[in-house]
This record gives C-alpha cells, structure tokens and sequence, in this order.
C-alpha cells in the first residue's frame, strides 16, 4: 500500500488495484490529481471536502465513485456538474476491485460542550490496513496496521491523539489535520515520544510512501 499525504486531512491510498483519495478539502494539494477510484469524504466541514474544487477534481477522474456521510450529501447535491453521490453509513462495506472500504464511526468528535455535532464516517481499507478516521476518535473493532492520526484542531488536544494511537495500537501512526499549525513537527514528535508503541512517519506532503 502507498501513502500520500496531501495537506491536513487529505490522502491518496493506493493498493494494487485502487486509488482512494479521502478528504480533499480546503487545505488539501489537489493539482494533478487524477485517475482516481473513489473520493471518500468523512464529513461536512470545508477542511475535509472543498466544494468548490469537488467537481474539477472528478472530471479529471470521470470513472471515480463520490462516497459521503450522511450529512454531507445536501452540500454535494448541490454542486452543478457532479452526476451521482453515494451516501455510505457505518457497518457498510465498499467494493473498489479487488479493494475493500470498510465504513466505521458515526460521530464526529465533541468541539465543546452542547454544540452540535455531525455525522462522520471512518474509513478502513483492506480489513485494517490502513483507517483514517476523519475527525473521531473511533476506536475499529479490528486491528490496525496504519492509522492516520489528527494532531492539531479545535477538537482535539494532543493528550487525546497520544491516547487514540495507544487505543487503536496501529505498527504506523501516520500525523494529518496539521494544516493550521504552525509547527506539525514539534506536535509529531510529541506524538512519537509520548506512543512509543507505534512507528510515528510524518510524511512530506506530496511524496508517495510505502508503508
């Protein structure tokens, strides 16, 4: 499996036979991207699906399958151009070839106190080898080899990341949702000191990594 990581929540997963590329949003580096499988969104919020460049980023994959959460697909349906959404919901499985999606979650993560939520999707590929769990600590009743891990945002602490990498228990920990901060690295290498367990990669936007 090869890794790329595009800017904050964005990556390109690619297996044998699929290229999945998971949360475009408004931070992500989507020039050149094409040929593309599927693009999977875990929710609504602008960092994780860029609604402006959604449908040039499909016609430069024409045959691409759109995956969104449940509270997404209203934005979606409204972008002029794009000619099917798919809604997917957790304890659903996606068939991409010889690839599968498994899709995990339901929540995203509390912001702060009483303020509404939303839906968000996980998705893990392959049975467990790689999960990105948009942004939700959800811990997948199966065991994980990759785990892309949120290290800053409104959401989070990075107490709460150290936490999630020692509960999913992944061989990599892969840092995403840096897109706001203004040292990802000091926050990786907390991540890697405090979750010795894991293999921490911060991974150079834009450059394919197997893993």
């Amino acid at each position: 499996m090869v890794i790329t990581h595009l800017g904050h929540a964005c990556v390109l997963v690619e297996t044998d036979d699929a290229r999945l590329l998971i949360d475009p949003g408004t931070m992500s580096r989507l020039e050149g991207i094409e040929e593309l499988t599927a693009v999977l969104v875990t929710h609504q919020h602008p960092d994780h699906i860029d609604l402006g460049r959604l449908a040039p980023l499909l016609a430069a994959s024409p045959q691409a399958r759109l995956v969104v959460d449940p509270d997404t697909v209203d934005a979606v349906a409204a972008v002029e151009g794009l000619a099917r959404v798919e809604v997917c919901r957790p304890g659903e499985r996606l068939t991409f070839a010889g690839t599968t999606v498994d899709v995990l979650g339901g929540r995203h993560a509390s912001v702060y106190g009483d303020v509404p939520g939303c839906t968000n999707n996980c998705y893990a590929v392959d049975g467990g080898a790689f999960l990105h769990p948009g942004d939700s600590f959800h811990v997948p009743d199966l065991a994980i080899d990759v785990l892309a891990v949120a290290i800053d945002g409104p959401w989070l602490k990075l107490a709460e990341a150290v936490d999630y990498v020692h509960a999913v228990a992944p061989r990599v920990a892969v840092p995403i949702h840096e897109g706001e901060a203004v040292d990802p690295g000091k926050y990786a290498g907390m991540l890697g000191a405090f979750a010795p367990l894991a293999a921490v990669r911060q991974l150079a936007i834009g450059e394919p990594n197997a893993l």
